[in-house]
């Protein structure tokens, strides 16, 4: 090998005070795992030594709470991009210790080529095999990592041996021209490959390389509960009516995104159950175990996503069973994997979690209260407007019934009404397509929203002062208002 090996420690001495650091990573997926917890040491000594030590991060999405958690915990992270789902992140960006940027996922690489984000100077990137000429093989996500090499003075390599070189196979890397006239992005299936397997990086750029052997470690995802698989049945109900009257894009195979988490497996688990479709296919950002399984049970003909979001047992059976996966995935960047343009093309069918929705049919799916942010608004902007069909989905009620997901007024709109198309709890079922305000309201209320809540909602739209949309501004905000208060939103006061 023609660069030099490095420990974590001697790697993280290459990084100075105000540095903007690209990350790969897509969830813990080809996340790095020992460079930033040596940056994280590193800035707790310069902090002890009283000097001032704060990077700007960059990243695909989340990266592992192994990397994010200590970055954040050694008050080491100055501006975080565009996505984070650590614990430590989230209370030191809620607390004001981190300025956080909230950015659609496919807008990232184009952001940061127009100058618009703090410029990359080293690229940190976890690879499966470097060559002496500089060809990357990346590991278990592409992310915004092509987009981190082609900007930075410097890359850092984290070389994975858990992780095969033989993902190249499975790869389509490449990078979009600066606009305008960028052209149009050639993806007219999800198996069209219009890149290569592999990155292709200045050799001279390539700082030096840190040995691993580690797994993603992404944890197990929760077991399907009542209320999820309720919703996940729901949801393949009103597919297939929708597909036996003909108002599906794509009769002979359906394209399917679906976001992360126990409600979306639960989501693609009943689909794959139906009997009603044909086999489907996904054009996503993420796959998960449940979207392997229908692959492997011959339910989904190809998936093209940005990360092998897996678990360790999983990410094993895929190993192991190389060959016939490698024939049915394609991993992209996600300014491919979460193009608008694409998602609009395929005419996919869009389904994403929400933390709230209001009667009018906005979606917040990023703050509690208005206020604390979760995680991020992810990529379910970039499919939510472009997709044939867009779906948003949430349990009616949280802790025990004392929170309605179901409100008056979102206390953050990610979502607005215009691009949701349809909203689910375990309630049941509200099509909005072609109503008007006051007709999503009665069908929310009477389809979506807990029994505990709907004379609540219903008085709120009765005393609304009329208009077009209906609001009350005295009243819009009663039901966090009471939970803020009380801890109960069955409290509120109209």
């Amino acid at each position: 090998m023609r660069y030099p090996v490095l420990s974590p420690d001697e790697a993280a001495a290459l990084i100075s005070h105000g540095e903007t650091l690209g990350l790969s990573g897509f969830t813990a997926a080809g996340s790095v795992k020992v460079i930033p917890a040596a940056i994280a040491r590193r800035a707790a000594a310069e902090h002890e030594a009283g000097r001032p030590f704060q990077l700007n991060i960059l990243t695909g999405a989340s990266i592992s709470p192994e990397a994010d958690s200590p970055l954040a915990e050694a008050d080491a992270v100055a501006r975080r991009i565009p996505y984070q789902a650590a614990p430590a992140t989230r209370n030191a960006l809620n607390a004001g210790r981190i300025e956080y940027v909230d950015m659609h996922l496919s807008t990232v690489a184009q952001a940061m080529r127009l100058g618009y984000l703090p410029r990359v100077s080293t690229a940190v990137i976890e690879v499966s095999e470097v060559s002496d000429s500089g060809e990357l093989t990346l590991t278990a996500s592409i992310g915004n990592s092509p987009a981190f090499c082609e900007q930075a003075d410097r890359i850092l390599l984290e070389l994975n041996s858990y992780h095969k070189p033989e993902l190249k196979q499975i790869h389509d890397v490449c990078t979009l021209p600066r606009p305008p006239y960028s052209g149009s992005i050639n993806i007219s299936s999800p198996e069209h490959r219009i890149g290569s397997g592999t990155l292709q990086v200045d050799p001279a750029k390539i700082a030096g390389v840190v040995l691993t052997h580690e797994p993603d470690h992404l944890a197990t995802y929760k077991a399907p509960t009542p209320e999820t698989t309720r919703i996940g049945d729901l949801i393949t109900d009103f597919l297939e009516s929708e597909y036996r009257a003909g108002r599906l894009p794509g009769r002979d195979c359906l394209i399917l995104q679906s976001g992360v988490g126990n409600i979306a497996n639960a989501a693609l688990k009943a689909i794959g159950r139906s009997a009603t479709f044909p086999p489907v296919k996904m054009y996503t950002e993420v796959l998960q175990d449940s979207a392997l399984e229908l692959i492997r049970a011959g339910r989904c003909l190809f998936a093209s996503s940005c990360s092998l979001s897996l678990t360790d047992e999983m990410m094993r059976e895929f190993y192991e069973n190389f060959d016939f996966f490698r024939e049915r995935i394609l991993l992209r960047p996600q300014e491919l994997s979460n193009s608008p343009e694409v998602a609009h093309r395929l005419g996919t069918i869009c389904m994403n979690a929400a933390l709230e929705a209001d009667i009018f049919g906005n979606v917040n799916s990023t703050h509690v209260c208005g206020s604390k942010m979760m995680n991020g608004v992810g990529g379910s902007g970039d499919y939510a407007r472009s997709a044939a069909l867009t779906i948003f989905m949430c349990p009616s009620v949280a802790k025990g019934g004392a929170i309605s997901s179901i409100v008056p007024m979102v206390s953050h709109t990610d979502h607005p009404e215009h691009d949701v198309d349809v909203l689910v709890t375990e309630q049941g079922v509200a099509d909005l397509r072609g109503k008007s305000p006051r007709e999503r309201a009665a069908a929310i209320i009477r389809n979506c929203a807990h029994p505990d809540y709907r004379p609540l909602l219903q008085r709120y739209l009765e005393m609304s002062a009329g208009g077009h949309t209906p609001h009350s501004l005295q009243s819009a905000f009663a039901f966090h208002l009471a939970f803020l208060s009380t801890g109960d939103m069955r409290h509120a006061q109209l």
